[in-house]
């Protein structure tokens, strides 16, 4: 097939499919806000805002929904219904709400496939940052770099109509998508000294694109990372990098800048760099016990942590009560291929010995180990040990639900957010 016909074949086949239903979900928004605009949803607390907003029902987000007891729940499909799925059938289902059929599947790939060209000119800036520049904000700054490439912004500067917002939006969503793999590869090889970028080839998929272009052509490794990418895809509308990307998109800044704030909010410890700290966490209890520790140690290591005043990382999580689906598709994975790595076989001993601890300390709401748990330890296992770069595709997969949220929400036409603020001193006198 020509090339540039099978560019404009997959861009008509999603457009036409959104095209389709923008217009439905426009009339079933306007009837929600008709019907039930002045109906009260929440109380709001002092706790409450001097707790980070944490509960307060706030969003709207229909990609996706983690569910306290259930997790993760893309489009109404249970996330471990989804581990055999690859990313791109995942963006599909985001923005679209249906999985792709084998054709359509096909024509996307190859639309992507034809985007995945980055900026000659990218490359420069990359290698003009500083040695010990951390990837996250390499990643950054490659995306601000890019940003005079965005269509959205161009269209908007000579009088784009709003209905056609959303179009622009998926145009520059899709241009970003394509490339992120190979950026983020190319980061990993530059900052770390690995050696020449390797070449993009045509016929991988996006995720084993990135791992072919990372160095290793592992096909458990290519299954990994599609693996993960779909587990890691999207988190719904609250935590802090799509609330960030929330933000920044309602006032119409284009997808660069959005997913550029997003992955701020990703680098911060408590959020996105969560994998990080918790494989060193492992790393130091191995370390510490010159090899994988016995459960005793373990227990002794867990309480040594908590006794300091540090919380275990890996473990609980802001919103689920029971078990993190995520964690047990990747432990599944593990098991299947991983399963002699003495650091795997560590991390399997304390998700035995650590939610018991965590329960008879009687603090956690949740004692279970969460996806940040095991995620670094099978990057680790895979050879790419750099602990920071691990953000850094944590960043690439969330840009899929990021973008598949923007691009909605540029089509549903949702307003700048402008939440009211309020001086401690009002609360103390009017509460």
């Amino acid at each position: 097939m020509h090339h540039g016909l099978s560019v404009r074949i997959a861009m008509s086949v999603l457009t036409e499919k959104l095209a389709e239903k923008i217009p439905i979900l426009r009339t079933e928004r306007a009837a929600l806000l008709d019907e039930y605009g002045d109906k009260k949803i929440a109380d709001v607390s002092v706790k409450q805002i001097f707790g980070g907003m944490r509960g307060v029902r706030a969003l709207v987000c229909d990609t996706s929904l983690v569910d306290p007891d259930k997790g993760l729940i893309i489009r109404g499909i249970p996330v471990a219904h989804l581990a055999d799925k690859l990313p791109e059938e995942i963006l599909v289902l985001l923005l679209t709400g249906e999985l792709p059929e084998a054709d359509d599947l096909r024509n996307l790939q190859d639309d992507l496939a034809g985007r995945a060209k980055p900026p000659a000119f990218l490359w420069d800036v990359l290698r003009a940052m500083p040695k010990d520049s951390h990837p996250m904000a390499m990643l950054g700054a490659a995306l601000l770099a890019m940003e005079k490439e965005s269509v959205f912004r161009s269209r908007y500067d000579h009088g784009m109509a709003k209905h056609d917002y959303w179009r622009a939006a998926l145009e520059d969503s899709l241009n970003v998508i394509a490339i992120l793999p190979e950026i983020a590869a190319g980061i990993y090889r530059i900052g770390y000294d690995k050696g020449p970028r390797i070449a993009f080839k045509r016929d991988l998929d996006w995720s084993a694109n990135f791992a072919h272009m990372l160095g290793n052509d592992d096909e458990t490794f290519y299954r990994y990372m599609r693996l993960a990418t779909v587990v890691q895809s999207d988190h719904e509308g609250g935590h802090p990098s799509a609330f960030t990307s929330h933000t920044v998109g309602s006032v119409l800044s284009n997808i660069y800048y959005v997913l550029s704030a997003a992955f701020s909010a990703l680098a911060g410890p408590l959020h996105g760099l969560s994998s990080q700290m918790s494989l060193h966490w492992v790393l130091e209890a191995m370390k510490k016990y010159d090899g994988q520790p016995s459960d005793e140690q373990i227990k002794e290591y867990a309480w040594d942590t908590i006794g300091s005043g540090r919380v275990i990382p890996g473990y609980g999580h802001a919103v689920l009560r029971g078990q993190d689906p995520r964690y047990l598709a990747l432990l599944a994975f593990g098991e299947k291929y991983c399963s002699r790595d003495p650091l795997f076989k560590t991390v399997m001993a304390m998700s035995r010995v650590i939610p018991a601890v965590l329960m008879e300390h009687g603090k956690a709401k949740n004692p279970w180990p969460n996806v940040d748990a095991i995620n670094g330890v099978l990057f680790n296992h895979y050879g790419i040990n750099e602990i920071p770069f691990h953000t850094v595709f944590f960043a690439v997969a969330l840009s899929l639900g990021i973008s598949a949220q923007y691009v909605l929400n540029r089509a549903l036409g949702t307003p700048i957010m402008r939440p009211r603020s309020v001086p401690s001193q009002w609360i103390k006198k009017d509460v």
